[in-house]
């Protein structure tokens, strides 16, 4: 019973932790190969119709739906997590086309951001 306890109380620690804090990253975004592309085909990992022009993300592990403050030199924006990747080593999210134009990480395709877990 007490390992059980222990085990509960470090996992919890961990997702308050995770949850609460920020934490350096490298994001990515991605777009539709061709113009029209996405209507007609792309789906993300959650079944949900993948749209360049949403405020959305990709990340290998957080929950879909799992809402995240994304931060590059003071500008900001709000992703929602729905689909899975991003599948290149040294980048921990993806974020849509939109997501990545509002904090200035288009022309650059990388860039070093903050990324906080808000629900």
């Amino acid at each position: 019973m007490k390992i059980f306890i222990v085990i509960v109380t470090i996992l919890t620690t961990m997702f308050v932790i995770s949850t609460t804090h920020s934490y350096g990253a490298t994001a990515s975004w991605y777009d539709c190969e061709k113009p029209g592309q996405c209507s007609k085909s792309k789906i993300t990992a959650s079944g949900q119709k993948f749209n360049p022009n949403a405020l959305t993300a990709a990340h290998r592990s957080l929950t879909f739906g799992t809402k995240v403050r994304v931060t590059h030199n003071g500008k900001s924006v709000v992703v929602v997590i729905n689909d899975r990747g991003p599948f290149v080593k040294g980048v921990s999210i993806d974020l849509s086309r939109a997501a990545a134009a509002k904090i200035g990480c288009i022309k650059k395709g990388r860039c070093k951001v903050s990324l906080k877990v808000i629900k």
